[in-house]
């Protein structure tokens, strides 16, 4: 009767908060009907995985809707209902994007007096981060277990979860337990916190802006390219980004001393993607072939006719008898399906360097959840690369070609038109590239501040006896 009565009184003071921040409310009912019905639209036009939603759902919720964000008390009400209508597409390179007038006001970690940074470690929503003047009374390593009142999972299902898209599950929890907080100016929580030393803690945080800004642990500067040394025969090699055409001079830069190794680490688990031929690039260095193979992209091809014509056409109209050709058939019936793909022209890279250049030794690729878009793509042109071992988490799972356009009251949205595939055909959006050796961080090795893929790549490469002819 007490976790009730908490919890209700924990809404009410929420709410009371939450009036007195006046968030916008500039939309008419015409407009956010407007915004919906084109965010709608672009979808069923654009989406690349249009066939993998369920589209009775989908159109049943864009109905629901249209009485819905009409009712909607102010812009950001009405922006949370449009985010939740994206997360049914669960795809990473979909989304809504807030107004600046609103994402001003939102915010996942300060807390006027508290500044805390969570994780998901373990499936557990752990503090990795605090403002130095809190470290002991929160310390990192703390596990959140409930928000007003609410255990953490169930708060999490019904709060946090409906308005996240993601491509993968794995992310989605990781986005889970960062953002599980993330409200506007003004909104408290009752917490219920786990210290490393088990015992139990409650705190009351309200969003404010806070203008404490010394972390615990502090946040390290991450540069482009990092280059040090494990030991005499081994180097590591960090490309946190591939975002920045300069990462490749750095690389050359490096590549004298790089060649001194006779192993290697190179480690991705930072790096969030950016531009293909950047990664190339580098890669063509690091390889004996004479051309690298990228990935296969398509995108969806709408002729209107052929998706009048696709009504009449049934499956087995499709199949052909005695050789005869029934592409016009089956292009109509994709049409009419909204499953009519164009497949990009594939042509292999060619590597340029001088064989004298290459660096070809047994190599550990770290990955991690954050491994994303170009970085994937990188790795999709190494998968046969036989003195390449991948050691770590599931990659980020999501790549693509968004189309971003503008939605009512400054907020915008983009839509995923191009789907990518291993040469071969194998997916690797949804299910993210797959490490070779699984190595995962536990709360023990947050606390411990190990790296367990680092150490996994390390004793992996010392028990690898080095012969460059093998390669």
């Amino acid at each position: 009767m007490k976790k009730i009565l908490l919890t209700l009184l924990t809404t009410v003071l929420s709410t009371t908060l939450f009036a007195q921040v006046r968030l916008p409310n500039t939309l008419s009912k015409t407009e956010k009907v407007y915004g919906l019905s084109k965010f709608w639209q672009e979808v069923n036009y654009n989406f690349v995985y249009l066939d993998k939603v369920d589209r009775k759902h989908w159109e049943s919720e864009y109905i629901r809707l249209i009485d819905a964000v009409q009712e909607t008390e102010n812009d950001y009400e009405y922006y949370r209902l449009l985010q939740k209508f994206c997360a049914i597409l669960k795809d990473g390179h979909t989304g809504i994007y807030l107004p600046e007038s609103i994402d001003s006001l939102i915010d996942s970690n300060s807390f006027g007096n508290y500044r805390l940074r969570l994780e998901n470690i373990d499936g557990k929503a752990i503090v990795t981060g605090i403002n130095t003047n809190k470290k002991e009374e929160v310390p990192i390593g703390s596990e959140i277990l409930s928000v007003n009142g609410i255990p953490v999972p169930k708060y999490a299902e019904e709060f946090v979860r409906p308005y996240i898209s993601s491509s993968t599950d794995y992310i989605l929890e990781d986005k889970i337990f960062s953002r599980l907080l993330q409200s506007p100016l003004g909104t408290s929580f009752e917490l219920t916190l786990k210290r490393p030393d088990n015992s139990i803690y409650d705190l009351h945080l309200t969003r404010q802006k806070s203008e404490d800004d010394q972390m615990h642990p502090p946040v390290a500067k991450q540069e482009l390219l990092e280059l040090k040394w494990i030991d005499s025969e081994t180097a590591y090699l960090a490309l946190n980004s591939f975002g920045y055409p300069e990462i490749d001079s750095l690389f050359l830069e490096k590549l004298p001393e790089l060649k001194k190794a006779k192993k290697m680490v190179i480690d991705l688990r930072r790096n969030g993607g950016g531009n293909t031929d950047i990664g190339t690039f580098i890669l063509q260095y690091l390889t004996n072939d004479d051309q690298l193979q990228s990935s296969v992209s398509q995108s969806r091809l709408h002729i209107p006719a052929y998706k009048a014509w696709g009504m009449w056409v049934k499956p087995a109209d499709t199949i052909s008898v005695k050789g005869e050709d029934r592409n016009w058939e089956k292009q109509a019936l994709l049409s009419y399906q909204d499953q009519y793909m164009h497949e990009f022209a594939n042509d292999p890279t060619p590597t340029e360097p001088l064989q004298s250049e290459r660096l070809v030794i047994p190599t550990v690729l770290l990955i991690g959840n954050h491994t994303a878009s170009a970085a994937e793509d990188f790795l999709i042109a190494a998968d046969n690369q036989e003195h390449m071992t991948l050691i770590g988490e599931p990659t980020y799972g999501s790549t693509g070609q968004p189309m971003i356009f503008e939605l009512p009251g400054g907020g915008a949205a983009r839509v995923c038109t191009k789907k990518d595939t291993y040469p071969d055909g194998r997916e690797f959006v949804g299910v993210g590239i797959q490490p070779d050796i699984y190595v995962t961080k536990t709360v023990a090795d947050f606390m411990k501040d190990r790296d367990p893929e680092l150490e996994k790549a390390i004793s992996y490469l010392k028990a690898i006896p080095f012969a460059k002819s093998d390669y």
